[in-house]
């Protein structure tokens, strides 16, 4: 009879999810039938879905030489890594933004399961396609080794910026790849009633509305807003002096409420002039004031009013010597009411009749306060015509702050802040992955600094080269604005009234770069399967400190970049505790008993879920060391993984 083999710990995925593990995964749970031997049967699945199965080969959509190809990279997990880099950060021990420098596909792929629906608010503003460059790797679909070649990470020569001009006869092919890929990872991201705002001029936005429709569904898009950016007007455009861009807007789902803005104290004193006990309101006609409504194809929202003469009282029922009030135009056109007879019954107590020139009509009391003590909401305009947000406003800004020739035609701050309002979370998680100089950064922390919000943000850039020797990337521009904000808004607070040091402490970045994994990765492809075996005795990567392993763990344990490690000492060794004590890493080596027993039992109490290092098992005793680490985390309910 043969030995029992010994149980030996999970491993911990050291690459991003399988995104489409995940799908068959959802599919399996929701139509088990339509597997067989853990494969999709078609013949089933169609058989399922019935008339929901769109059998048509011609069909309206989107389609572009490259599409098949740039849908393959979601499918690629990423073997990388986000390094840390706590001396290019600001209060790295307390703040829980992020700025990344790397290629946004890789990354987003790495910010699956950490952040998988968690993002409030998404603001792009990528390559507009011009027919000039671009700046991206080569063949941006290669992921991580052509993005460590572009970076100088690899000894191989660095790639060049990648040209998209119209003569290369795949124009809009090679803008609409780039941007496929990433929208759908940032859909994942996004919570339920998460949105995304996309900057866009008139060269792709046609072909944009088209690759959101199919990313976000048609159903989802809630506007495509014009930005008015020069309100003199281009004189160089082709044709016209063009004067605004646009920006698209979507949505993770269906919202259950539009977005608004809060109405500001001085619109509210203007517009809402009368008051009662329940607080000021102003007077909003109850008559439907478009006339493609009306009794014709509302009738349930033509019925009579009778009102008082005498001193206004309203009733829904004909009393003697009451006036009928109807829904009519001075014209003669039978029009509607904008509440049912159910609603007007309800809230009688709402509604106001005034005599305007001899006829009467009924108000409804619009209040400026919700139940909640905040100001009502307004919408937005589709015209965005603000002085603010002018791009000479954006330039200005961004000169003052960092001085000329460094960043052309950066968006204003009070664009983006303008955004973050609307999506009304003062806790929301913002993500902008073509970080640019990093005004979506600014327009955070300065919201937060209005309106005492803990707004916190994720940015990713590439290291786009800028020839300068201060900054020589973009990257490195956008980390020093993010700095001098954070600097002047101290200065500004420091020995006022109004500063709060947790507000104060949050307030910074903590800075990763992409990388390659800090340890060996098994590559299939491999020429010498015998030379990986032999990685494999130690995975860890050489030239890599702790911190870096210990940050990888917390990454592909699905852990958020913004979490606050605490240290404690395991028997002589340095571990750590996060996610409110339910997780423990450790990264150090050798383990012993004592040390095993320390990490399952830490100050924080019995925690879920153990993470430690395979090559820290060492020595002869090593295997059974192993086992009743596996053993004891077994019979303590906790899960215990190596890396």
């Amino acid at each position: 009879m043969p030995a029992p083999v010994a149980p030996q710990p999970d491993k911990l995925l050291l690459t991003s999810p399988d995104l489409t593990q995940d799908l068959l995964q959802h599919l399996q749970e929701a139509a088990p039938q339509v597997f067989r031997e853990g494969k999709i049967d078609f013949a089933r699945l169609r058989e399922a879905l019935g008339g929901a199965l769109d059998t048509d080969g011609e069909r309206y959509g989107l389609s572009w030489a490259g599409k098949r190809e740039a849908f393959q990279q979601i499918k690629a997990p990423s073997t990388a890594t986000l390094r840390p880099q706590p001396a290019d950060s600001v209060r790295w021990d307390t703040t829980e933004n992020a700025i990344i420098e790397g290629d946004n596909l890789e990354v987003l792929k790495l910010l699956q399961k950490p952040y998988h629906g968690q993002v409030k608010l998404i603001y792009i503003d990528p390559p507009y396609n011009t027919g000039n460059e671009f700046i991206y790797p080569d063949n941006f679909r290669e992921g991580l080794a052509d993005y460590l070649r572009y970076s100088g990470q690899l000894t191989e020569a660095g790639t060049a910026a990648s040209t998209n001009r119209d003569t290369s006869g795949r124009y809009h092919s090679a803008w609409l790849s780039l941007m496929y890929p990433r929208l759908l990872l940032a859909r994942n991201l996004l919570r339920e009633d998460g949105v995304i705002f996309v900057s866009i001029d008139d060269h792709e936005v046609h072909n944009l509305r088209l690759l959101m429709d199919e990313v976000f569904g048609e159903e989802n898009m809630l506007g495509q807003l014009a930005v008015i950016t020069n309100p003199k007007g281009r004189v160089l455009g082709e044709h016209f002096a063009k004067c605004h861009d646009y920006l698209l807007v979507y949505s993770r789902a269906v919202p259950d409420q539009e977005l608004g803005l809060t109405k500001s104290n001085e619109e509210v004193s203007k517009q809402y002039t009368e008051s009662d006990t329940r607080g000021a309101f102003r007077l909003l006609e109850l008559r439907n004031t478009h006339r493609q409504f009306g009794k014709h194809n509302r009738p349930n929202l033509c019925y009579p009013f009778w009102v008082n003469p005498s001193d206004g009282s309203i009733a829904l029922i004909e009393t003697n010597g009451w006036v009928k009030v109807e829904p009519v135009w001075n014209d003669g056109f039978e029009g509607c009411w904008t509440w049912g007879t159910t609603k007007a019954k309800a809230e009688l107590h709402l509604l106001v009749a005034r005599n305007i020139e001899g006829n009467w009509k009924i108000f409804r009391k619009a209040y400026a306060t919700l139940d909640s003590g905040e100001n009502v909401t307004k919408k937005l305009k589709s015209v965005l015509d603000e002085k603010n947000f002018f791009t000479e406003k954006g330039q200005a800004a961004f000169d003052s702050l960092m001085g000329k020739s460094l960043f052309q035609a950066p968006k204003p701050v009070e664009l983006i802040k303008t955004l973050a309002k609307l999506a009304g979370d003062k806790e929301a998680l913002i993500l902008d992955f073509f970080g640019g100089s990093g005004t979506t950064a600014e327009a955070v922390l300065t919201l937060n600094e209005e309106d005492n919000g803990n707004r916190r943000f994720i940015l990713v850039q590439l290291p786009e080269p800028t020839g300068k020797a201060d900054y020589p990337t973009i990257a490195h521009i956008t980390r020093e604005r993010v700095r001098r904000v954070v600097a002047r808004l101290d200065k500004a607070e420091a020995g006022t009234f109004t500063f709060d040091p947790a507000r104060a402490a949050r307030r910074g970045f903590r800075a990763f770069s992409l990388a390659a994994s800090n340890f060996h990765v098994w590559d299939p492809t491999a020429p010498d399967p015998a030379a990986q075996l032999a990685l494999f005795a130690d995975n860890r990567a050489p030239g890599r400190t702790d911190d870096d392993r210990l940050w990888e763990l917390v990454l592909k344990a699905g852990l958020p970049l913004g979490s606050a490690l605490t240290s404690f000492d395991a028997a002589g060794l340095p571990a750590y505790t996060l996610a409110e004590g339910r997780v423990v890493l450790c990264v150090a080596a050798p383990l012993t008993r004592a040390a095993l027993r320390a990490l399952l039992a830490p100050p924080t109490g019995p925690p879920q879920l153990v993470v430690c290092l395979d090559a820290a098992f060492q020595g002869p005793d090593a295997d059974a060391l192993k086992t009743n680490a596996v053993l004891e985390a077994r019979g303590l309910n906790v899960t215990f993984k190596t890396a």
